[in-house]
């Protein structure tokens, strides 16, 4: 079959399908590295379940929360294990950037938690309202008192809209207003106020607040992919795009972070460093950022992507859980080791994905990796024995560079890069990343949640 016959995305030159073809040739042999090569998605070899009759509460039915409940329903023989989460619809959530930037449909990115539970699981669908460690009781908006022998905290991230004056998430597709993160239909309403602004051209204002973010990428690809956009549609002549980050940098690992900055100086995007985003008018679209000091400047802007600071849910902040002191306390972030993501406190809590106060991990790609370490480091409690697993931060991230085009970046706790695949250079994007991100990410993700990989 000759290359005009395939389908592929726009934008792929034939170079970057032989490396497509290439990498797909070669995933037999990567099978079982980041979730990026969760391409392979075998089954783990089963282990001998461990009796017990511990009752584990899982707070969260995301990812990370269905991702445990599964592995710990089929390694646990006689456990009771309870997911409490009212949410009825599961959200890939490493999907929005693809909405929010035309590639995919709104409807790829939901599907039915009931459908996904996995079998003998208790489901409470009411959501955790307040975490008693010392009493190992979790208590329910509903007023149910749950009590635990052991604990997975997968609650995820609370975005902080609030912190901006003048923000409304309603208002998202409207005046120029773009913000990925809250939903779906956030996602599907940011892709219209950028396919309106890339027909006009004018200004785009792209933001980064400085807490810890879920999907740090998002903010790149976004900016990426409307610098493409404008391309496209023959505007980004007569078009402005400038970024603003509330901290020194844009992205916490410094080869992606300066491999980045080098690309948008080729692509005219300008960097505000130290510049916080604190209020918009939406109606007038206009936008205040702050500096350390307190100095204040008003932008205006045709279009704009708000990314809202981020930090634990109330549920969370309000406990004993969340760290005491030091960097991760200010958001209430989950007080885990590192390494083990046990509780530093409560012996038989665990932490899993968004919600961990620890330096890397808040993708789903560290769920594929952490969920399993997790999992086996609760049963070696529950058994008597101290965890033995060690995670070092494996964190991935399909960057977007423009359609048909994107780096694959995977690190870990020391901001050192951990390719997987051997063919893939992080810092030389290519169109089997992209394909990886368009095509093949979600089913990877769909056999981690399942507890295959």
């Amino acid at each position: 079959m000759s290359d005009k016959s395939r389908s592929y995305p726009s934008g792929a030159p034939a170079s970057g399908r032989r490396r497509f073809l290439l990498g797909a040739s070669a995933l037999p042999a990567i099978a079982g590295a980041g979730l990026p090569t969760g391409l392979a998605l075998a089954s783990t070899p089963a282990n001998a379940a461990l009796k017990t009759s511990a009752h584990i509460v899982i707070a969260g039915s995301g990812l990370g929360g269905l991702a445990i409940a599964a592995r710990l329903s089929r390694e646990l023989d006689g456990a009771r294990i309870t997911i409490i989460d009212r949410k009825e619809i599961h959200n890939y959530q490493p999907g929005y950037t693809l909405v929010a930037t035309g590639i995919w449909p709104v409807d790829k990115v939901s599907d039915h938690n009931v459908d996904l539970m996995p079998a003998g699981v208790e489901w409470v669908r009411e959501m955790v309202a307040e975490f008693d460690p010392v009493a190992n009781v979790v208590i329910t908006d509903g007023g149910k008192r749950v009590e635990y022998d052991y604990l997975v905290v997968a609650t995820g991230l609370h975005l902080d809209y609030a912190q901006i004056e003048g923000m409304d998430i309603a208002a998202i597709g409207s005046n120029g207003l773009g913000s990925v993160y809250p939903s779906p239909a956030a996602a599907e309403a940011t892709w219209r106020a950028m396919d309106a602004f890339r027909q006009a051209g004018g200004s785009a204002l792209m933001t980064l607040p400085a807490t810890p973010l879920k999907c740090a990428g998002a903010p790149l690809k976004m900016t990426f992919m409307v610098a493409d956009r404008l391309k496209q549609a023959g505007t980004r002549g007569t078009s402005s795009i400038a970024f603003h980050s509330a901290l020194d940098n844009i992205f916490s690992v410094p080869r992606i972070n300066d491999e980045v900055l080098r690309r948008w100086a080729e692509l005219d995007i300008p960097v505000t460093f130290n510049s916080k985003l604190v209020a918009i008018d939406i109606g007038t679209r206009r936008a205040t950022v702050a500096s350390p000091e307190g100095d204040r400047t008003e932008l205006g802007y045709d279009f704009i992507h708000v990314v809202p600071p981020m930090r634990a849910p109330d549920a969370v902040r309000n406990s004993p859980l969340p760290w005491q002191e030091g960097g991760f306390a200010a958001g209430g972030w989950l007080e885990v080791d590192p390494r083990t993501l046990r509780h530093r406190r409560f012996p038989n809590v665990f932490g899993l994905g968004d919600i961990n106060g620890t330096g890397k991990g808040k993708t789903a790609a560290t769920i594929k990796k952490s969920a399993p370490l997790v999992a086996q480091n609760l049963i070696d409690v529950i058994a008597g024995r101290e965890p033995s697993q060690q995670f070092d931060g494996y964190t991935s991230c399909p960057l977007l560079i423009r359609e048909g085009s994107a780096l694959l970046v995977e690190f870990d706790y020391d901001n050192k890069l951990t390719p997987s695949l051997p063919m893939i250079d992080p810092l030389q994007d290519s169109y089997f990343a992209w394909v990886m991100k368009y095509r093949l990410l979600k089913p990877a993700y769909m056999a981690v949640l399942k507890g295959r990989v």
